[in-house]
């Protein structure tokens, strides 16, 4: 008798183990991950400025406001999609591989948690615009390359 209370005991612990040795398990691979990431990430790490950005190149972006859907509707980069960034793990189906990828919110901190989440999970081709949405509008938004180079409209 004691044998099989043993026993059952032992399979019970496995059992309330397993979820947390699987768990264990994912949370060292995601850590492993996001080291390999950060040795081999560019100093910036894929951040671009408005100002290099000439308005001939907009549309070879997908641009994506990561904000949340009520600042969207109030205003945003024409031609932008809305995808709150905490949703761009879940929705990157939506996310092409084959253009480059332009994230903004409202200042650049929100939109760089979802570009680094994205380029763990093996996008290359994402930039996060440096001082987001605000900033991108203070600098002449679509004319602020023009701008920056002395060339704004007059």
């Amino acid at each position: 008798m004691p044998f099989k209370l043993i026993r059952a005991t032992t399979l019970a612990l496995a059992v309330i183990a397993s979820p947390a040795i699987a768990y264990a398990q994912a949370n060292e691979q995601a850590v492993d991950e996001m080291a390999g990431y950060l040795d081999f990430v560019e100093y910036g790490g894929g951040v671009i400025f408005a100002e290099q950005i000439p308005r001939e190149d907009w549309p070879r972006f997908h641009v994506i406001d990561a904000r949340d859907a009520g600042q969207f509707a109030k205003d945003h980069i024409p031609g932008a999609v809305n995808l709150e960034w905490r949703r761009v793990l879940a929705e990157r189906d939506s996310i092409p591989r084959d253009k480059p990828v332009l994230i903004y919110c409202n200042t650049g901190s929100l939109s760089a948690q979802a570009g680094f989440a994205l380029r763990v999970a093996g996008y290359e081709n994402v930039r996060i615009l440096q001082g987001g949405f605000e900033e991108w509008k203070a600098k002449g938004g679509f004319d602020a390359a023009s701008k920056a180079a002395g060339q704004g409209k007059h």
